[in-house]
């Protein structure tokens, strides 16, 4: 890997095209590197779980609604929409299919500098695949690149740090990966980077508070920009240079200004693309930094069940991470992630409510949890209101050690009885994690795959499915069109929302 600084320049220094950040990116998006095994393994591991969390999420409101808008753009060849039989255009295939991906925010994850969910490249780049007839040897290059350039941006550069949303770093990996994947030229793949920064920058406030159901929408709405950003760069059409660098652009305004320095780790010329590798899934639908945390109470509540009763507990407290206290923890200062009357997707960020109600339930249920019943359950609520975070420098520390072996995501508990009587424990990782207790292999994608389309797709369907995954770098372009799962008649619904399309 070489590492890039990359800081903030004035307009009069006329920094060369070849000493932007953008640049480097497409340098690395043009370098005709061959894909390594383990990378192609991983890459299909991941398009399996996007397909599992993507159909369990089919009925969902915000998934419905993405889906009613995408097929009102009907097209020719088109991309596949999970679920249904439609074609539409590209760029709507991506926004529906990465509104499923995301909606139970159930998928891969990878975390450093900043937050990611890399899986969310894969709409978008096979969206332009199924519509160009692109094969399985282009489409796993194209990926391998969108996980390699979000994975490298995510190491250097804090977003949320500056309350801008993580799917910044979305617009620039897709769109360099669709450029990959069609062979396009630096200039084209640079232009399409610039643009796909510019459109996608947002605030954090879709993730703060009240989070409404535009979080599964945000990275969908890169996924698209990216796609878009690809089109009027091969069409010719030039976007805001430098775009990190410059006067009025995106490190001096909305990062770290004139004293920023970045150090981006890009691979090297013929170096392999590997970034997938660091990534990891989620056994669990909830934030990736509740991931552990729920092992560890479901492991709890099953050993010593008498602290599932609140009359048992005075205290518990989660000695965590920065980024757990202060996001998902009572550190944020949201009352929302108190109140059982909150939105599945507010609950999905609360840690003191996913510890309360999976060291009562023993387990964590995509659907069950988060069922408004079962927040407001009463002795529920008496144990969520006992829970509190505080942030520990050595975990903090750990999360953000670069060395994979030591980075962790969990924390230590310490439970005060009613008797005065103190628990500890601890846990560093999920136990999913390549590092936890039970690391997930194709086995476990496959059944987690299984299990959330149980009753939603048929078997027959899945194992079709299943069949050319396994076979993806030698797919025809037509077998590529073929990459989605369709749901029997009548099971997806068919939706009713009125707009403008």
């Amino acid at each position: 890997m070489i590492t890039h600084e990359v800081r903030a320049r004035k307009s009069a220094e006329n920094l060369p095209r070849e000493e932007q950040l953008a640049w480097k990116i497409a340098q690395v998006a043009v370098d005709p590197v061959a894909v390594e095994a383990d990378v192609v393994e991983m890459i299909a591991n991941r398009i399996i779980d996007n397909a599992a969390v993507a159909v369990a999420s089919l009925n969902r409101a915000p998934v419905v609604s993405a889906r009613e808008q995408a097929q009102r753009h009907p097209y020719a060849p088109g991309a596949a929409i999970f679920g249904v039989d439609d074609r539409v255009s590209p760029e709507w295939a991506a926004w529906a299919n990465g509104v499923a991906v995301r909606e139970l925010d159930f998928h891969d994850t990878f975390l450093a500098a900043d937050y990611s969910h890399p899986g969310d490249n894969i709409p978008p780049i096979l969206a332009v695949a199924q519509h160009l007839g692109c094969d399985g040897a282009a489409l796993v290059r194209g990926l391998a690149t969108g996980y390699e350039i979000q994975v490298d941006l995510v190491r250097a550069i804090s977003l949320h740090k500056h309350k801008i949303d993580h799917v910044a770093h979305l617009g620039p990996s897709a769109a360099a990966g669709i450029g990959t994947m069609l062979g396009l030229d630096a200039e084209t793949i640079f232009q399409a980077i610039g643009q796909a920064l510019h459109t996608t920058t947002a605030t954090r406030q879709s993730r703060k508070g009240e989070i409404s159901t535009w979080k599964a929408h945000a990275p969908a709405f890169a996924g698209k920009m990216a796609v878009e950003s690809v089109d009027r760069a091969m069409r010719g059409q030039t976007s805001p240079v430098p775009i990190y660098e410059g006067e009025d652009g995106f490190i001096a305004w909305l990062l770290d200004g004139w004293e920023g320095r970045y150090h981006v780790p890009l691979p090297a010329p013929g170096e392999p693309k590997r970034a997938i590798l660091d990534t990891y899934t989620k056994e669990h639908s909830a934030e990736y930094q509740a991931q552990a945390w729920i092992d560890l109470a479901r492991r709890l509540g099953t050993e010593r069940p008498e602290l599932r009763d609140p009359a048992n507990i005075a205290s518990i407290v989660l000695h965590t991470s920065h980024h757990t206290h202060y996001v998902i923890g009572s550190g944020a200062n949201d009352p929302q992630k108190y109140d059982p009357t909150a939105s599945r997707e507010t609950l999905d960020h609360s840690i003191p409510y996913i510890v309360a109600v999976a060291l009562q339930d023993g387990g964590w249920h995509h659907v069950d949890s988060y069922a408004p019943e079962r927040a407001s359950r009463p002795d529920t609520v008496e144990l969520w209101n006992k829970i509190s975070t505080l942030e520990d420098p050595v975990w903090t520390e750990r999360y953000h050690d670069p060395d994979p072996d030591k980075k962790a995501f969990g924390g230590r508990i310490v439970i005060t009885l009613a008797s005065g009587e103190t628990i500890e424990d601890e846990i560093s990782v999920a136990d999913a994690h390549p590092a936890g207790a039970r690391p997930f292999g194709r086995a476990e994608y496959v059944q987690k795959l299984r299990t959330l389309a149980q009753g939603i797709v048929d078997d027959a369907e899945l194992d079709r499915f299943l069949g050319l995954v396994e076979r993806l770098p030698e797919l025809t372009a037509e077998e590529v069109r073929e990459l989605n799962l369709r749901a029997p008649a009548g099971t997806v619904d068919a939706g009713t929302t009125q707009g403008i399309f």
